[in-house]
C-alpha cells in the first residue's frame, strides 16, 4: 500500500486531495500548519500531522514523523491579488517563503530518501495563472511561475534515479479559500488610481465562462501521482485544460 505526502491540507485543494487518496486506498499523511483532523474522516490510513513548509525545524519533524513516504505533493500554497506598485515587499516574500521556498525546501528534504530507494514522485501544484497572464496577480504568477521552471529542470534531473516530478495547473477555483485567507495580506493592495481597473477585472471574475473544482484539482494530482510516462503538464479543471490547448 502506499503512502502520500499532501501539504496544505486544512481546506480546499489539499483537504480534497487528502480525502481522494484515502477513498483510493492509499495510507496519507495531511499535512498542515495547525492540525484539524476534524476536517477529515477517521482512518488507521490517515495521520494529520502538523508542518509549515517555511520552516526546516518542522518540515524535519514532520518527515521523522511521517515515515517512509512514496509521493510528495506540495500543495500548500498563499494568495495574494492587488495592485504590484501597491505590494510592500516584505509581502512578497512572504508569498515567495511559501509557493516558492516553501515547495523546494519540502522537495529538497524528500529527495536523500526518493534517491537512495530508486523510486518516488513530486507533484507540485501551481496555477492556471502560468499558463495566461491574469492581472492583479503578478507576485503570485510569479511566485508560481518559478515551480514551473524548477519543476521541468528538476524532472531531467532525477530521471537517472527513477524520480518523476510532475506539475498540476489548476484552473479558477471561485468556491475555494485563495481570497479569504488571503484578506489580511491584500488589505491595501488597490489604491484609488487602480480602482476602476480592479472592477472591471473582479466583474470579469465574478462571471467566469468555467471554473475549477477541488475535485477537478485532486483528479489532477490523482492522475499526475500515478502517472509512468514523461508528461510534465497535468491542467485541471476544464478553464486550465482550455487555456493549455490554446497555450
Amino acid at each position: 500500500m502506499k503512502t502520500v505526502l499532501i501539504t496544505g491540507c486544512s481546506s480546499g485543494y489539499g483537504l480534497e486531495t487528502a480525502r481522494h487518496f484515502h477513498a483510493q486506498g492509499w495510507n496519507v499523511v495531511a499535512t498542515m500548519r495547525t492540525p484539524r483532523a476534524d476536517v477529515l474522516p477517521p482512518s488507521d490510513r490517515l495521520r494529520v500531522v502538523a508542518l509549515d513548509v517555511t520552516k526546516p525545524e518542522s518540515i524535519a519533524a514532520a518527515l521523522e514523523e511521517s515515515g517512509p513516504i512514496d509521493v510528495l505533493v506540495n500543495n500548500a500554497g498563499i494568495g495574494l491579488m492587488g495592485a504590484f506598485e501597491a505590494t510592500p515587499m516584505t509581502t512578497v516574500r512572504d508569498v515567495f517563503e511559501t509557493n516558492t521556498f516553501g515547495v523546494m525546501a519540502m522537495t529538497q528534504a524528500v529527495l536523500p530518501r526518493f534517491r537512495a530507494r530508486k523510486s518516488g514522485v513530486i507533484v507540485n501544484v501551481t496555477s492556471s495563472a502560468t499558463l495566461a497572464p491574469v492581472p492583479l496577480l503578478a507576485v503570485y504568477t510569479a511566485s508560481k511561475t518559478a515551480i514551473e521552471g524548477f519543476t521541468a529542470s528538476l524532472a531531467f534531473e532525477l530521471e537517472a534515479f527513477n524520480v518523476r516530478v510532475k506539475l498540476v495547473e489548476p484552473g479558477y477555483g471561485p468556491g475555494t479559500s485563495f481570497t479569504r485567507n488571503g484578506a489580511a495580506r491584500m488589505e491595501g493592495l488597490f489604491p484609488q488610481a487602480y480602482a476602476p481597473f480592479a472592477e472591471r477585472i473582479f466583474a470579469s471574475l465574478g462571471q467566469p465562462a468555467a471554473v475549477t473544482s477541488a475535485a477537478d484539482v485532486a483528479e489532477g494530482v490523482w492522475r499526475a501521482a500515478n502517472d509512468s510516462t514523461g508528461t510534465l503538464h497535468f491542467p485541471a479543471g476544464p478553464d486550465a485544460v482550455a487555456l493549455a490547448r490554446s497555450a
